[in-house]
């Protein structure tokens, strides 16, 4: 069936009787205009308001997807779609199915995935709120970029097109909204052919208001990529963290410092040292994350990363550990040292506090260091 059939137009349908007459004969007339031999699927997610009846009489494939969910009803219609492409867009006429040549050609040309952008293609007045069009469409997009190096201008576009076969290579996870975000992250992080066609975006024809929630739903599209980039989410944050909180505590071990009117001494030694130790975590958490993700095929492979849980969790990890341990103990013996020949009494805490603290430190990085190490020892375990 995938020879006799190049594309399949895939709606996600939920309550949608208004306007899903008008989507499916609009994407009739996109197969029509782009030459292509297709098929129209409606994958409805539970409709009650007669949608289903809509679609058949119109000669649209009807594909019932009882878990509920923007993902998983478009899930439900690519697994379904037969064609060697498929399109997907929302059934409440914001997008014109007519238009899809452009996806078509690309799609054509060779390219995995194909965008539509709104932002190039030119939004209708009311068609999109302000805090999507000003704030959460650039800011999320942005992000994606940032992130992922990702080409896409436009990162929730709903209208786009992919190849079946590389969508099923993208071997996606998520069920909500973040369906949107997870397609697109997944095809950057694996190098896909990734192309961008200009759409216009139209005011929707329901007369009842979106399933889409801003802030929530924004939310969840945010909190998924920031899951997905261990980088930015630990790494970066822990890295400055940590860097930040050892010059400051090196630059204060000698003594105390005049900084305007304040004398900076230990206890902003204190502080910084234990920023520097939760910095050192954070940074601890983003290689588990990282390792884990690629175990399991969350993330593609990292040359440098993939050698980790092999030559450092254990050997190198384990004895420098050790070494941080062992500095630290002497640290704090040469402490109590001079504790007894002061004769166990009173101590100036401006002067003992400055070889307590980084010897208690040294001991807490090491401990840290050991076990983090056997963690990734466990990560990097091959299984079945």
């Amino acid at each position: 069936m995938s020879d006799e059939i190049e594309l399949s137009i895939v709606m996600p349908c939920l309550n949608e009787a208004e306007t899903l007459a008008a989507c499916i004969r609009k994407a009739q007339i996109g197969l029509q205009r782009a030459g292509a031999r297709g098929e129209i699927i409606v994958a409805d997610n539970g409709s009650t308001d007669g949608s289903q009846k809509i679609a058949e009489d119109l000669g649209a494939r009807v594909v019932p997807v009882a878990e509920k969910g923007y993902g998983s009803a478009l899930r439900g219609g690519i697994e379904a779609a037969r064609g060697t492409y498929v399109i997907m867009g929302d059934a409440d006429d914001s997008y014109d199915f007519s238009s899809i040549e452009g996806f078509v050609i690309k799609l054509r040309e060779g390219f995995d995935l194909v965008m539509g952008n709104r932002f190039l293609g030119g939004i209708d007045p009311g068609a999109m709120p302000w805090k999507h069009r000003w704030i959460g469409n650039p800011v999320l997009s942005a992000i994606g970029r940032l992130f992922f190096h990702s080409p896409a201008g436009d990162f929730h576009c709903g209208l786009r097109g992919f190849r079946k076969d590389a969508y099923q290579r993208l071997n996606l996870r998520t069920t909500g909204m973040e369906f949107a975000s997870e397609m697109v992250v997944r095809a950057s992080l694996m190098q896909m052919r990734i192309a961008e066609v200009p759409i216009r975006l139209h005011k929707d024809g329901r007369s009842r208001p979106p399933h889409l929630r801003s802030w929530r739903d924004g939310w969840r599209h945010l909190r998924f990529m920031l899951l997905y980039s261990p980088r930015w989410l630990f790494l970066m944050p822990g890295a400055i963290l940590f860097v930040a909180s050892l010059l400051l505590a090196v630059w204060l071990l000698p003594g105390g410092r005049q900084v305007g009117g304040a004398v900076l001494d230990i206890h902003t030694l204190l502080v910084a040292t234990f920023l520097a130790i939760a910095g050192y975590q954070i940074v601890v958490f983003a290689l588990f994350t990282k390792i884990f993700a690629m175990t399991e095929g969350f993330h593609g492979s990292h040359t440098h990363l993939t050698r980790v849980p092999r030559f450092v969790s254990l050997e190198t990890g384990v004895v420098g550990g050790l070494l941080l341990v062992v500095a630290g103990a002497v640290w704090l013996v040469v402490a109590v040292l001079g504790w007894r020949h002061a004769g166990f009494g009173q101590l100036d805490p401006r002067v003992t506090m400055r070889q307590v603290i980084p010897a208690g430190a040294l001991l807490t990085f090491g401990v840290q260091t050991i076990f983090a190490s056997f963690f990734l020892s466990i990560l990097g375990l091959k299984r079945k």
